[in-house]
């Protein structure tokens, strides 16, 4: 088969793909990309400003084996001209379509054999870049790799390498010997020491890979160099620091770069020295027993158990010649144009260099350049994504089997329950629990379910089903109390059960009884949802509620900062506006045509003002608290009252309250204080509530909870630097505790203009399971219509008041942690003010005994909540996973996304306690040890040198490192303390599919959308090199949305979309798109308002224009790429992992 032939590619995404929730994709084949031209960064090639171009020192080049020897290496800065591989930048290939009809994940790629094309010479000397100082030698294990199917194209020397420093040049590709593709990677530069001598300068061939001496280095950037004469230390795995890439702030938080520091945080054009990958990377299949196309893994089915490394198999493994063995994957050898890709940017400039931070310029002898591992042949969470929506985005998704990996979150399906909860309320990190604990902690993989209690289903889906058992209540287990569901065995007849959970047989009380059929089911099993359903839900009775009595319906109180800020901001007044249209949408129980949730209002500055609304009054009547030191609530009666009956004196008060405050000079505000004035106000009224709290600034007046300023930069990256996340004081934890108590959940909404404590100021909303909202630098033009959807869709939304949650386990294992925005006052019992429909609760499980591959594992999440009609309601969801004795059997049953969401609130809690240093070595190490214990024990014996990934975990290095990057555990000067605090607390509480777009965010090329039909284009890979000038391309990542224009964009398109005749007309301030009547701007407007329909939070838009000083901010969401933070680039990460995992292996 020709190697260039690429007929059969464009059909590759020629069939209907469902998108996100609610759309399908949309196919596009491999348009022609538009030339792009230089950007104003200076010259591609030329010499990078503030270095000295010394000439390198000539030195000899040190052969590799036939086997590449690679080293992992770190990110390195650079400067000079790069080699370019043969195969162009920008051009990919995904390789066939995928079968259709297939249920199963799919095997990732074999490899390329291309008949016919001699391997490339190997006796070219390479050419390399020039940089800053090269560290000094540290010898390390030596990383040897198998090159396979792909050529890498002759390299032109420019200069010899620097005496004293071995370098590695490409050799020739053997074919795969192990059955498993193999990818190209790039040799090291090696240091060595004075002791060590140069390495003889001949190129060798045909070497043994068992031959090699280990001794390559794994180099990393210095970036303030350090004399050459130092050693450095073995990097350790926390060398990867990391950039926004989760900033939820606006773009006033982005300073320009000082003069002279480079204009951008990612790499383009050819490889950078440092990024070799260690070998091949193979990705083993875990869903799909070999076929008869993979020869190689014959005897090594991925359920065998291999124990060891056995070297490099033998050579005579190969396909038959002639016969190329076919890529699904995404990691294809060479490289053609692919579906959905632009070019890369020809002439995109370098921005590795920058200034040390010190200030002193490198003067340091430049090393070889290396031929970078190509970006294409690593795994393409894209084309993971795209196979999932063609291989399982047609078929509705059927929950009766145990044990079923749900598809992705980002796969449109329809689901029908048979017996498990939704995968859309709960998602497990493993589908197949080891059945011991030492199993379990072989495999490092952590047990972990996301919930989401109260998730949203779509309209063609049934809400969960409400039964009524009249005043007996549910019927549970008598020993551990778990509620009827599916797994329960009816027996003697239908008179006992015996319970799922802990084996208990219970009476079948009389009024429940039915008779059994042949089979042992219940007669009347599809009549009752609790015994054919996996969530349903129970009317409670007054024995599951507080103090024995049924509640009241619940209170909103919305409660104004009118301070000097506030009311000059115009705050004050868009808020009082709205709320007059906005009480005619409190949410309702079903079909109830009047909602019956009361409302108050407060106002506050130093003191409280409280406001009698009462029916019988012509106008609303004030009163001041001004002893905030003891809080009180003035007025009982007609202070909490019905909308509908109240509607004239509430209307008069809002358009009175931003006349009452005009004149203010009020600056300082208390906070602490209206927290309590509102909890004493549900107290008095004896019910369940939300506090809406509108605020600007530090409460820095005297008054209980005063904070003062205690924001310092200087403690980041030091240990003292998680003080920063936690609370100043421990009052805001002992307010929280007491809101809870009384049901009281705490929504707040903050529009500051610098530092005001978000760590401490967000210890209520947090625990009382509310939410935070943050608009900084506030201005009613650009933010309002962000604001005012927030707001309307969160004072709408169904919420749950006074919730606790009980998750329920089978005997074997047990729920031993919880993460998420709630309030634990014992080890078994979340507890939640308000629980809405978008708060997700991660539970962690362990195991306290053996578990059975016969009768599996069971989990029930119980959440018992007052409605907001205020009726009292248990709601449950079961789900049947499976055990395994092999450890194949454990990774062939995982789910990435989740098992990401999982790592990234565990990490962003660890960070209250442990320096973020430690949090991410910690991370790192754990990752390393899944894939190394998958290594030894499942994979197919083969060489070393290569990276072998699980197949449903191939993605987890790229997901990981976007962890590692995020502002949290590595930000960059321009991310504020309170930034940090809010997406901490914010990711906490996401459900799977918000983790996932907001850590890889998504991106999308406008110009390949098909304006006649409602589906979408393919995304692309975030990275710069995937960017063309000629393209308008859409980023969202759940908080923002970015609008790019490349500069070479065609005029018709810029005129269509927005409304200017070229690109220098564009004004980058809009935040919304002009509304012009043509196609391209309706169907443009359409998308962005699909996208801000299925994230929980209004995403404001940014519009970027190529080269402009926005651009700094969009790029920190090319996640792929190196920023500006240290935070290394995907290519870089694998490497890195791959030297982790090897050095457990050995």
């Amino acid at each position: 088969m020709n190697v260039n032939q690429q007929a059969h590619l464009g059909s590759l995404y020629r069939q209907p793909q469902p998108g996100y929730p609610t759309y399908p994709q949309q196919s596009y084949g491999g348009q022609p990309t538009t030339e792009v031209p230089l950007p104003h960064y200076g010259t591609y090639n030329g010499p990078m400003t503030g270095y000295p171009q010394t000439a390198p020192p000539q030195g000899p080049v040190r052969a590799l084996p036939t086997s590449v020897a690679l080293s992992s290496t770190g990110p390195t800065i650079s400067t000079g001209r790069a080699a370019y591989s043969q195969y162009g930048q920008g051009d990919m290939q995904n390789g066939p379509a995928a079968p259709a009809g297939q249920v199963q994940r799919l095997p990732v790629s074999q490899p390329y054999v291309q008949p016919g094309v001699a391997p490339p010479r190997t006796d070219q000397p390479a050419s390399f870049h020039q940089y800053g100082p090269p560290p000094t030698s540290t010898p390390q294990q030596q990383l040897t790799t198998q090159m396979a199917g792909m050529q890498i194209g002759n390299m032109a020397t420019s200069a010899a390498p620097p005496a004293g420093m071995g370098y590695a040049g490409s050799t020739t590709s053997l074919p795969p010997v192990s059955g498993i593709y193999t990818t190209t990677g790039s040799a090291p530069y090696t240091p060595y020491s004075s002791s060590q001598g140069p390495p003889s300068a001949n190129l060798h061939q045909g070497l043994a890979a068992a031959s090699m001496p280990q001794a390559l280095s794994t180099t990393h950037p210095t970036l303030s160099g350090p004399p050459p004469t130092q050693r450095l230390p073995t990097p350790q795995a926390s060398t990867f620091s990391t950039p926004p890439s989760s900033v939820g702030y606006p773009p006033t938080h982005f300073p320009p770069p000082p003069s002279g520091a480079p204009q951008s945080t990612t790499m383009q054009g050819p490889p950078l020295p440092g990024q070799a990958l260690s070998g091949p990377l193979i990705s083993q299949p875990s869903h799909v027993s070999p076929s008869p196309a993979q020869p190689t893994m014959a005897g090594f089915p991925p359920g065998s158990s291999v124990s060891g490394l056995q070297g490099p198999p033998p050579p005579t493994q190969l396909g038959q010649p002639g016969q190329p063995l076919q890529q699904n994957g995404s990691f294809g050898q060479f490289r053609g144009p692919q579906p959905g890709y632009a070019g890369a940017y020809p002439g995109a400039p370098n921005y590795g260099s920058q200034p040390s931070p010190t200030g002193q310029l490198p003067s340091a002898p430049p090393p070889p350049v290396q031929k970078r591992l190509d970006p294409d042949s690593i795994p393409s969470p894209i084309q993971v994504i795209e196979d999932d929506r063609n291989n399982r985005g047609s078929d509705p998704f059927v929950t009766g089997v145990r044990g079923q990996v749900p598809p992705l979150v980002t796969t449109n399906i329809q689901l029908k329950d048979q017996g498990n909860a939704s995968p859309r309320y709960i998602r497990c990190t493993s589908y197949n629990i080891p059945c011991s604990s030492d199993m379990a902690k072989q495999s490092q993989v952590p047990l972990a379910a996301v919930i989401k209690p109260l998730a949203i289903l779509p309209q063609d889906e049934v809400p969960p089903y409400v039964v009524d058992h009249g005043e007996t209540g549910p019927v549970r287990c008598n020993r551990c109390k778990a509620y009827m569901c599916p797994y329960m065995q009816f027996i003697e007849g239908g008179r006992r059960f015996q319970c799922c959970f802990c084996s208990c047989v219970t009476e079948v009380p009389p009024h429940y009884f039915q008779h059994l059929d042949h089979t042992g089911k219940r007669v009347d099993y599809y009549e009752r949802p609790e015994l054919s359903l996996g969530s349903y839900e129970f009317l409670a009775t007054v024995d599951y509620c507080k103090n024995n009595k049924i509640p009241n319906p619940p209170a909103f109180i919305f409660m104004i900062d009118v301070s000097y800020n506030a009311v000059k901001s115009g705050l004050v007044m868009l808020v009082c506006e709205e709320l007059k249209s906005l009480l005619d949408h409190l949410p309702r129980e079903g079909n109830i045509e009047e909602t019956v949730i009361r409302v108050g209002f407060v106002t506050y500055n130093k003191v409280l003002h409280f406001y009698n609304v009462k029916s019988s009054l012509a106008q609303p009547q004030m009163m001041v608290v001004s002893d905030v030191a003891d809080m009180f609530v003035p007025l009982l009666d007609g202070f909490l009252v019905n909308v509908n009956e109240s509607r004239a004196v509430i209307t008069s008060l809002l358009e009175q309250i931003p006349e009452m405050f005009a004149d203010t000079r009020e600056t300082e505000t208390v906070f602490a204080p209206v927290i309590q004035a509102g909890l004493e106000a549900l107290k008095a009224a004896d019910c369940a509530g939300k506090l809406f709290i509108f605020h600007t600034s530090l409460p820095i007046a005297e008054a209980p909870g005063k904070l003062k300023n205690r924001d310092d930069k200087k403690l980041v990256n030091t240990d003292k630097e998680k003080t920063l996340f936690q609370p100043q004081t421990s009052f805001y934890t002992n307010l929280a505790k007491e809101c809870v108590a009384q049901g009281c959940c705490v929504d707040l909404f903050l529009f500051p203009n610098q530092y005001l404590d978000l760590a401490t100021l967000g210890v209520v909303p947090y625990q009382t399971g509310g939410s935070i909202y943050k608009y900084t630098f506030f201005q009613v033009e650009t933010d309002k219509e962000r604001f005012l959807n927030d707001l309307h869709r969160n004072v709408q939304k169904e919420v749950g008041f006074d919730a606790v949650m009980r998750v329920r386990t089978s005997t074997g294992i047990r729920a031993t942690d919880f993460l998420g925005a709630f309030y634990m006052s014992n080890t078994t019992d979340v507890e939640l003010a308000g629980l809405d429909t978008e708060k997700t609760i991660t539970v962690e499980f362990k195991h306290d005994d053996k578990l059975s591959e016969d009768t599996g594992a069971l989990l029930q999440c119980a959440v018992l909540y007052t409605s907001c009609g205020g009726q009292r309601r248990l709601r449950i969801h079961n789900l049947a996973l499976n055990c395994c004795t092999q450890l194949a059997d454990l990774y062939r049953n995982c789910e990435t996304d989740t098992l990401i969401s999982y790592f990234a609130k565990f990490a962003y809690r660890g960070v209250l306690s442990n320096p973020t240093k430690s949090v991410r070595d910690a991370l790192i190490n754990q990752c390393a040890q899944i894939l190394a214990c998958y290594r030894k024990n499942c994979a197919s014996p083969s060489s070393a040198g290569q990276l072998i990934l699980p197949e449903c975990m191939k993605l987890l290095p790229v997901y990981l490192n976007c962890i590692l990057k995020s502002d949290v555990l590595q930000s960059g000067p321009e991310v504020t303390t309170d930034d940090r605090a809010y997406i901490r607390q914010l990711v906490s509480s996401m459900d799977v599919a918000e983790t996932n777009v907001f850590f890889y965010p998504r991106l999308l090329p406008l110009s390949k959308v098909d304006l006649d039909s409602n589906s979408l284009p393919v995304a692309i890979r975030c990275s710069e090199e995937r960017l063309s000038k000629g393209e308008v391309y859409l980023l969202e990542n759940g908080l923002n949305l970015f609008l790019w224009v490349g500069a070479n964009v065609q005029q018709a398109l810029i005129q269509n979309l927005f409304g200017v005749s070229s690109f220098s007309q564009i004004d980058s301030n809009m935040s919304l798109l002009p509304v012009l009547d043509n196609p391209v701007s309706n169907r443009m407007r359409a998308i962005i308002d699909t996208f801000r329909a299925q994230r929980p939070r209004f995403m404001k838009l940014l519009i970027v224009k190529q080269d402009d000083k926005m651009e700094l901010l969009f790029k920190h969401f090319l996640v792929e790429d190196k920023n500006l933070n240290g935070g290394a680039s995907y290519v870089d990460f694998l490497c890195h992992m791959h030297k982790e995992i090897r050095q457990l292996l050995s």
